[in-house]
């Protein structure tokens, strides 16, 4: 009988990323990535780099979501500290930030200068539009993974519900609901375990 995979195995197997790969890594997403730089961060890590699978993508991006501060720089940090320790999550960091941070500031300068332009408005319409396409598509490869995790799917429709739907405040929704998901959880894996 062939044996099962083992995904901690399959991590093993994998090399791990230089420093050097963290940190092109990210800058690249960083200059790639405007107004929606989590579709794309998925894409590199788990699709085109293979630093992560699908599930420990998703895993991680969980844990980033619920710390404070922004996904994606909570997401450079975490992975740079899983490879490389401190180094590596100073070169994912200042990787992701960078050159991203150049050229905010000289659009903002632009911006102030030509914001009153009907094209420009319109320019940053559409935009906000192709952002919003990349933001559903990353939701639903996140998703993908959950498919096999029924107490996931439950708790991703509750989170869901409680923010999207009836508007209750973020902070809150997290206190109850995400101790709430890590029992659940706990308690389904448990019930399973042979």
């Amino acid at each position: 009988m062939p044996a099962l995979a083992n995904p901690a195995a399959e991590t093993d197997l994998r090399q791990a990323p230089t420093t050097a790969e963290l940190f092109t890594g990210f800058l690249v997403l960083g200059l790639t990535g405007f107004g929606g730089v989590l579709p794309m961060a998925r894409r590199m890590i788990v699709e085109r780099r293979g630093w992560l699978t699908g599930p420990e993508f998703t895993d991680l991006l969980g844990l980033c979501q619920f710390l404070p501060g922004g996904n994606i720089i909570n997401l450079s940090v975490a992975l740079g500290l899983r490879f490389r320790g401190a180094a590596g999550a100073l070169a994912a960091l200042v990787g992701l930030i960078a050159a991203p941070t150049v050229i905010v500031i000289g659009l903002g300068v632009l911006y102030d200068r030509f914001h009153d332009d009907p094209y420009i408005r319109h320019l940053f319409a559409g935009l906000a539009a192709a952002a919003s396409g990349l933001l559903i598509a990353m939701a639903a490869k996140i998703a993908w993974p959950l498919r096999r995790r029924p107490v996931g799917i439950v708790v991703a429709a509750l989170f869901f519900a409680a923010i999207a739907v009836l508007r209750l405040p973020l902070l809150p929704t997290l206190v109850v609901l995400a101790p709430l998901s890590v029992l659940a959880t706990w308690w389904s894996e448990r019930r399973t375990a042979p």
